[in-house]
């Protein structure tokens, strides 16, 4: 946590967000001695936006962690400070954070009626996407354009239908993308039972449109598929 830079949200359902209390409250015991900026989508009725957020967990009056309000309340004694930001998203890459060599765009996504975004990261000359959860509509083509890796969600099998479609893409959809986008390499995260078990279907739908690396992503290790 000493070392990071920022910190990037997709979208707020808990099992992409839950984790972060946790994350922050590990910084406390680190030397870090400047901010983080946090970026994520605006929220809805349903969704918080970003600030509403980090301060839900951390807010001076009613956070749930407000005994860490020193990381977000200006004024207090701290120079590590959390520095939320909700981001309104766009069909095309929009650029949302610099520093040094390292630079985040996004792209609003369709994921049901979550606000929801994809990230590009360029690091030095080296492009990653990732499109985290999304139906496939929206600009992510455009933001995968030649990355170095594409990093995207295999929820759905093929053939999803209903709300599963309409909140995931299909692997015929990632290959489409990732075949249109021209990407380098294609990694498939986020597998969840209905999709373990379902690997040759899956590759075979994506290979009919992407022709490069597939890697399955299995929690920390990836295998490659040849």
């Amino acid at each position: 946590m000493s070392q990071l830079d920022v910190i990037l949200f997709t979208h707020y359902h808990v099992d992409h967000s839950g984790d972060f209390p946790a994350l922050i409250k590990s910084s406390w015991f680190e030397d870090r001695n400047r901010p983080l900026p946090i970026y994520g989508p605006a929220g809805n009725d349903f969704m918080p936006t970003t600030t509403e957020f980090v301060s839900d967990f951390f807010g001076e009056k009613h956070g749930a962690y407000r005994y860490l309000s020193e990381l977000l309340v200006q004024g207090e004694q701290s120079s590590y400070k959390l520095q939320p930001h909700d981001v309104m998203g766009s069909t095309k890459p929009m650029a949302v954070f610099r520093s040094g060599d390292l630079a985040a765009y996004s792209v609003r996504v369709i994921h049901g009626g979550v606000p929801a975004l994809a990230w590009r990261l360029e690091v030095g000359n080296k492009l990653i996407v990732f499109s985290g959860d999304t139906n496939g509509e929206g600009g992510l083509t455009q933001l995968a354009a030649n990355a170095d890796l594409f990093i995207a969600h295999n929820a759905v099998p093929e053939g999803a239908v209903g709300i599963e479609r309409n909140l995931h893409m299909p692997p015929s959809v990632i290959g489409q993308i990732a075949g249109d986008a021209h990407v380098k390499n294609l990694v498939l995260s986020h597998r969840m039972l209905r999709t373990l078990g379902k690997e040759d279907q899956t590759l075979s739908e994506i290979k009919k449109r992407y022709s490069g690396p597939v890697e399955l992503a299995n929690d920390l290790d990836c295998f490659p598929v040849r």
